[in-house]
């Protein structure tokens, strides 16, 4: 069921566009596949609530988005049609094949590891573009990868994006303001923005989940998987997956470091270590000794983490609230 608050369905025309299904919704948007009528081409719509352009905030950050997929022009990275004259605010995006790899991997549970590791370079090529850019993603998620018959991929969703330079832009929502809680990195779960680094972190917990099929923190809240992370060590890749060799196993733990500057410096550091794993020295790590000793309880250093990332959401729920009681 189409959202009411979008006038559109199959067979209608918008602008030069026309719209053919629907593709997706959540609550802040309707995506569309739809035909440009000029030259029959392909392309996604993505049709905001009408809402949007009342709130400075995330009418600034749609426009964020569509200024970055604009600029980004690369074979793993879903691209931005820009065009100054249209009827409504809508965003037109490069038409993607395939499935998402949060959809593979729900039909497969793991991955065989050249494929997962075919992957994760493609995935890796992209991240180095954009960071080169100035680009840094911040939801890096099976849910933002599309993956095509051939496992080439595309990286979608610069909602929450940020660019090298630009103003910073308050968030305006849970999942916006701390990412989804199985792939964020430990400083964003402390209420920092995150940088290229938290993008190679959470390449490190995708590679993870397809090598074994489950990711490496766990818990039954996203408290819980969140301090798990802050507290405890990587549950061991080749416990979980027998077949993972030390050198791959050296890798992901490279890549999962609670620290920003021992992890990988850059995506291309990442991928040259995946392409040459005989070269990859294995470190005698404490994770392998230790990560039976997990503690459980919620820290109270974790908890005031989290409460500190959330009072810009509360404050701003508080005035949106307030804000309607008066309209």
């Amino acid at each position: 069921m189409i959202s009411p608050l979008v006038d559109l369905e199959a067979g209608q025309e918008l602008d030069h566009y026309r719209i053919d299904a629907l593709v997706a919704q959540s609550g802040m948007a309707v995506i569309f596949r739809a035909t440009d009528l000029r030259d029959g081409r392909t392309v996604a719509i993505k049709v905001p609530d009408p809402n949007l352009e009342t709130d400075p905030v995330r009418f600034d950050r749609f426009r964020r988005e569509e200024e970055i997929g604009a600029a980004l022009h690369h074979p793993n990275v879903m691209h931005i049609y820009p065009d100054g004259h249209r009827s409504r605010l809508y965003m037109v995006m490069e038409w993607c094949d395939g499935l998402l790899l949060r959809d593979i991997l729900t039909q497969e549970g793991k991955l065989p590891q050249e494929r997962a590791l075919r992957i994760a370079l493609g995935i890796l090529h992209a991240l180095e573009y954009i960071h080169q850019h100035g680009v840094v993603h911040r939801d890096l998620k099976p849910e933002n990868i599309m993956v095509d018959e051939h496992d080439h991929i595309k990286l979608i969703d610069f909602g929450i994006a940020s660019l090298e330079g630009a103003k910073r832009l308050t968030y305006t929502g849970y999942t916006q303001a701390l990412g989804t809680p199985e792939y964020i990195a430990p400083e964003q779960v402390k209420g920092k923005r995150g940088d290229a680094r938290s993008d190679l972190y959470a390449m490190g917990v995708m590679l993870y989940e397809m090598l074994t099929g489950r990711t490496p923190f766990s818990g039954p809240s996203p408290l819980a998987v969140m301090n798990d992370r802050l507290q405890n060590h990587p549950y061991p890749p080749n416990q979980a997956e027998p077949g993972i060799r030390p050198e791959l196993q050296e890798v992901l733990y490279r890549a999962l470091e609670r620290e920003p500057k021992n992890r990988y410096a850059s995506a291309h550091a990442f991928a040259w270590d995946l392409e040459h794993l005989d070269q990859v020295g294995v470190a005698e790590r404490d994770e392998l000794l230790e990560w039976k000793g997990k503690k459980t309880g919620i820290s109270r250093k974790a908890l005031v983490y989290v409460v500190l990332a959330l009072v810009p959401v509360l404050l701003f729920l508080a005035m949106l609230l307030l804000a309607r009681h008066h309209s």
